[in-house]
C-alpha cells in the first residue's frame, strides 16, 4: 500500500468514526454536566485511554481472532499486527467470514435506523419508510434469508459469519436500548459519578462497535484501523468538551452517517463474494456521502442570531 493510499484510509476511517460516534458524544456531554469536575477531568483523560487502547484498539484483535480461531489468542495478536506472509495469509483467507459478518451487521444497522428510530429527514422517501416501521422485521429477515442462502453455496463458514453478524446487530442494539434508557435516569436521578463514569464507559463501548465493523471496510491492516478509529475517538472527546452545541445544528450529520453504513456494509459484503472493490472506494464514499449530508445541514441550518 503506497503512502497516499494510507493517508487516504487513515483519513476515511477517522471521518466515518467521527461521524458515527456523534451520538455518543452528545450522550456523553449530557452526563458530564451532571458530574463534578474531577469526575469529568478523569474521564476525559482516563475514559479517552481506554477507549483507544482498550475498546477501539482490542475489537479489532478480537475480531480477528474470531475469525481465525485456530490462531489463538496469541496468534490473533500477532496476525494483527505482523508483517509475516503467513499471517497475512491466515487473515486474507478468513477475510470472507470477517466481511460477510460486519457487512451483515452494518446492512442491519441502517434498516433499524431507516425504520424505527427518530430521525431527521433527510432525503425523500424517508419519512414514508418511517411509516412503515412494522416492516422493519421482515425486510431484515429477508435480507439475511438471501445472504445466507447465496453464501451456503460458496461457503458455509460464510453463511455462519452472516448469522454472527445479525446475532451482533441484535445484541449491541439491545445493550444500546438499555444505555440510552440509562441516561434518563444519570441525568435526572442520584447516580453517583463513579456509576455514571461506568455507564459512559458501557455506551461507548456499544457506539465504537460500529465504527470498528464498518472500518474493515477500509481495510484488514489492523494498525490502520487502530491509527483511524483513535484520530475520530480524539476529535469525539473533543466535541463532547467544546462543540457539542454546535455540532447538533448540523441535522443531517446522523443521515450521512447511516447511508454510509449503508454502503460500506454492501461493500464488504460484495468483497465477501470475491468482487473485489478496489481500496478507495471506502474512503471516497464516505467523504462524499458525509459531505453531501454536511452540505445540506448547512444550507438547512437556522441563521445565527445577530443579538
Amino acid at each position: 500500500m503506497d503512502i497516499f493510499s494510507i493517508i487516504l484510509t487513515i483519513a476515511g476511517l477517522c471521518l466515518f468514526e467521527t461521524i458515527t460516534s456523534i451520538d455518543n458524544a452528545i450522550i456523553n456531554a449530557d452526563v458530564l454536566s451532571t458530574m463534578s469536575q474531577k469526575a469529568r477531568r478523569w474521564f476525559l483523560i482516563w475514559g479517552l485511554l481506554f477507549a483507544v487502547f482498550v475498546i477501539r484498539g482490542g475489537l479489532p484483535w478480537l475480531i480477528v481472532w474470531a475469525g481465525v480461531p485456530s490462531l489463538g489468542p496469541i496468534g490473533a495478536f500477532s496476525a494483527a499486527f505482523s508483517s509475516d506472509p503467513v499471517m497475512a495469509a491466515a487473515i486474507t483467507q478468513s477475510a470472507p467470514v470477517l466481511l460477510i459478518g460486519g457487512g451483515t451487521f452494518l446492512i442491519f444497522l441502517f434498516f433499524h435506523w431507516l425504520f424505527l428510530e427518530e430521525k431527521e429527514f433527510g432525503i425523500r422517501g424517508e419519512r414514508y419508510i418511517a411509516s412503515k416501521g412494522v416492516w422493519f422485521f421482515a425486510v431484515i429477515s429477508i435480507l439475511l434469508t438471501a445472504i445466507v442462502g447465496l453464501a451456503v453455496g460458496k461457503n458455509p463458514l460464510m453463511a455462519f459469519g452472516a448469522v454472527i453478524g445479525s446475532t451482533a446487530f441484535f445484541i449491541v442494539n439491545g445493550f444500546r436500548q438499555n444505555a440510552e434508557e440509562k441516561e434518563r435516569t444519570m441525568i435526572s436521578g442520584n447516580l453517583s459519578d463513579v456509576s455514571k463514569i461506568f455507564y459512559l464507559e458501557i455506551i461507548d463501548a456499544t457506539f465504537s462497535i460500529d465504527g470498528v465493523m464498518g472500518a474493515f471496510a477500509f481495510t484488514m491492516a489492523v494498525p490502520l484501523i487502530i491509527i483511524g478509529n483513535g484520530i475520530g475517538a480524539l476529535i469525539v472527546r473533543e466535541i463532547t468538551v467544546r462543540n457539542v452545541d454546535s455540532i447538533r445544528k448540523y441535522r443531517f450529520l446522523k443521515n450521512g452517517a447511516m447511508y454510509s453504513i449503508l454502503c460500506l456494509g454492501t461493500i464488504m459484503i460484495l468483497d465477501s463474494f470475491g468482487f473485489g472493490i478496489p481500496a478507495f472506494v471506502s474512503p471516497v464514499v464516505t467523504f462524499g456521502i458525509v459531505g453531501y449530508f454536511l452540505f445540506r445541514s448547512i444550507h438547512r441550518a437556522p441563521p445565527a442570531s445577530t443579538a
